[in-house]
């Protein structure tokens, strides 16, 4: 099949989002800890625009997932991980990186 191997036939396109903010820190950290690979938790633009509109917002899921331009399913999925990176940070004292996408 043109050289193409099964993984590449199995993988879906990414997702264009709609993102509506953009954060102007990029990096929240406990204290003066130092960024390194080990204590930082990545997040994505994606991820802090569905908390943003879930949560200061105050959309349900179907309403912010149009807004993103996104299904519900797929709003669900990213809201998920955003809660699961912000838990992680807070719990372990790690630094929350936002990353662009």
């Amino acid at each position: 099949l043109g050289g193409r191997n099964d993984r590449e036939l199995m993988t879906r396109p990414r997702c264009r989002f709609r993102i509506n903010f953009y954060p102007r820190c990029r990096d929240f950290r406990p204290g003066d800890l130092p960024c390194r690979e080990s204590n930082c938790v990545e997040i994505s633009e994606e991820e802090i625009e569905a908390l943003r509109l879930k949560n200061m917002k105050d959309l349900d899921q179907t309403e912010a997932a149009a807004k993103m331009g996104v299904s519900q399913s797929t709003f669900q999925r990213v809201l998920s991980s955003a809660y699961k990176k912000v838990t992680e940070s807070l719990v372990k004292g790690k630094i929350l990186k936002i990353i662009k996408t």
